[in-house]
C-alpha cells in the first residue's frame, strides 16, 4: 500500500472517530452507496443491461447522441 493511500485511510479513520455514535449507521450507508456508485460493474452486467434496454425499445438514434455536447 502506498504512503498516500495509507494517509487517506488514516484521515478517514480520524474523521469517523469524530462522528457521534448515533450517526454511524447513516455514515455507513453513505460510504456503501458511494463505493457502489464508483465501482465498475462487470462487463457482462453492463452488456446485459444495455441489451435489456435495447429489447425494451429504450434507445436513441446515433444522430441524437452528440446533441448538446460542446466539442472544442
Amino acid at each position: 500500500m502506498s504512503a498516500k493511500v495509507s494517509l487517506y485511510k488514516e484521515q478517514i479513520v480520524q474523521e469517523i472517530k469524530c462522528v457521534p455514535e448515533e450517526y454511524l449507521p447513516n455514515l455507513l450507508q453513505i460510504v456503501r452507496l458511494f463505493r457502489e456508485s464508483v465501482a465498475l460493474k462487470p462487463a457482462e452486467a453492463s452488456f446485459r443491461k444495455g441489451w435489456e434496454e435495447a429489447l425494451a425499445g429504450d434507445i436513441m438514434p446515433v444522430s441524437e447522441l452528440w446533441e448538446d455536447i460542446d466539442a472544442e
